[in-house]
């Protein structure tokens, strides 16, 4: 690799350090098609300018709840612009992730209103 297409593009050390991913994830994001690197002549992974953006994004989308898996599948619209909201294309993805969500939250309330009653009835009486 030249020295000019070097310094266009980003050490896994610098992508992890302009977005605040480790290592790791970066690594694990490359590994399962997120995130598009070549090597260089010292076999160091170099990543593209616009990967800080990706980073950033599929950090936003794992937060939501999407798995790399799901990640993966969505169109660019999702993936390469940072803080993109929707995409028609993935709405559905969206409200089918917001529902398990709702189940998880409902699933939890009922879980707190059992343990409070547990509370509740193992009280000695007030006297």
């Amino acid at each position: 690799m030249h020295e000019t297409s070097q310094s266009a593009t980003l050490s896994i050390g610098e992508l992890a350090h302009r977005t605040g991913a480790s290592l790791r994830s970066i690594r694990h994001y490359d590994e399962h098609g997120l995130l598009a690197s070549v090597r260089a002549d010292n076999r160091y992974r170099r990543f593209p300018g616009a990967a800080v953006t990706q980073v950033k994004q599929i950090q936003r989308l794992i937060a939501a709840g999407f798995s790399l898996a799901e990640i993966r599948g969505f169109p660019d619209c999702m993936r390469m612009i940072e803080g993109a909201a929707m995409c028609p294309e993935t709405t559905p993805a969206q409200r089918k992730r917001l529902a398990e969500v709702e189940r998880q939250i409902a699933d939890l309330e009922q879980r707190r209103a059992r343990l409070l009653a547990m509370l509740t009835e193992a009280r000695p009486p007030a006297g």
